[in-house]
C-alpha cells in the first residue's frame, strides 16, 4: 500500500481530481498525465514541450503535488506517470513499476550573503535538528539560523531525512514549505536562511554550501565523491499505457538525457 499522504497533500490531490473531472480519461487523444514530484517537474515541463514539438498531435500535462500525490494519482488512475523524486518502499516497490529518469544531488543551500560555503554532514544534521542555532557556531556570522524544509509528503524531504538527518528529527521550528520553488524563493530572499532542493534547481540564485568538503556538482556526483544523491523516477501502475510509454521512452533517449544534464542532472544510463 502506498503510504498514507499529509492533509495538504491529499487537499492538493483533491483539486487536482475536480479539476480533472473527477478521474483519468483512457482515452489515447487525452494528454498523457504526469503528477507528482515539484523537484522533477520543471524537468518534466521541458521535456514535453520538446516531445510536443516532435509530436505535435500528442500533449503532455505536467503537474506538481508531490511525491506521494504523484504515487496516489498513478494509484487511483488520475495519472498515467507519477513523479517521484526518492527511492520507492518495497511496499511501494511491489505496487508500481518504476523507471529511473535521472539522477540528482541534494543541494544545502544558502543566500549568497551568508559568508558560510562549507558545512559538514554533522553541522547539518545540527542545524535541521535545532541543536545549532546561529550561524556563528559554524563559522559565520552572529545571527539566527533560519530553516527551511519541505513538507513530510515530498520525497526531496524524505531523501534528505535518509541521507541526513538518520536518527534525529527535522525542528518543529523548522518553516515548511509545498515546493522546491517555494524553499529556493525564500532562501534568495533571507540571508539568514538554509534550506535543500535539487541541484539542478540551484541556478544562479543561491549558494549551494560544500557537504563535508566536497563540492555540490554533477562531476563530483558521477565520480561517486558528492554522497548526496537520489534518484528521479517516473512510475506506473503496471506496463504504462502506450502513450504513456512513448513520452517515457522519449526521456530516455540520448538527446533527452543530454538536455537533462545541461539543466543539472545525471543522466540515468
Amino acid at each position: 500500500m502506498v503510504q498514507r499522504i499529509g492533509r495538504d497533500a491529499a487537499a492538493a490531490l483533491l483539486a487536482l481530481a475536480v479539476t480533472s473531472g473527477g478521474c483519468h480519461r483512457q482515452d489515447e487523444r487525452s494528454p498523457v498525465s504526469v503528477i507528482g514530484s515539484t523537484s522533477i517537474q520543471p524537468f518534466a515541463e521541458l521535456l514535453a514541450q520538446e516531445y510536443e514539438k516532435k509530436h505535435p498531435d500528442r500533449k503532455v500535462d505536467v503537474q506538481g503535488g508531490g511525491s506521494t500525490a504523484g504515487l496516489q494519482a498513478v494509484a487511483s488512475g488520475l495519472a498515467d506517470i507519477g513523479m517521484c523524486s526518492r527511492e520507492l518502499s518495497p511496499e511501494e516497490a511491489r505496487e508500481f513499476n518504476a523507471v529511473t529518469i535521472a539522477r540528482d544531488g541534494l543541494a544545502v543551500v544558502v543566500n549568497h550573503a551568508n559568508p558560510v560555503d562549507s558545512l559538514s554532514l554533522e553541522q547539518i544534521r545540527g542545524i535541521f535538528s535545532g541543536r545549532i542555532r546561529r550561524w556563528k557556531e559554524v563559522g559565520g556570522t552572529d545571527e539566527p539560523i533560519r530553516v527551511i524544509t519541505r513538507e513530510e509528503s515530498s520525497g526531496t524531504r524524505d531523501c534528505f531525512v535518509h541521507l541526513v538527518m538518520r536518527d534525529e528529527k527535522i525542528s518543529r521550528e523548522a518553516l515548511v514549505q509545498e515546493s522546491s520553488g517555494a524553499v529556493k524563493e525564500l532562501v534568495q530572499g533571507n540571508p539568514g536562511a538554509i534550506g535543500y532542493i535539487s541541484l539542478g534547481l540551484v541556478g544562479k540564485e543561491l549558494k549551494a554550501v560544500r557537504v563535508d568538503g566536497v563540492e555540490p556538482t554533477p562531476e563530483k556526483v558521477l565520480a561517486g565523491q558528492y554522497k548526496l544523491v537520489r534518484p528521479l523516477l517516473f512510475v506506473t501502475k503496471g506496463p504504462a499505457a502506450p502513450k504513456a510509454k512513448d513520452f517515457i521512452d522519449f526521456v530516455l533517449l540520448p538527446e533527452s538525457q543530454q538536455a537533462l544534464e545541461a539543466e543539472g542532472l545525471i543522466r540515468a544510463r
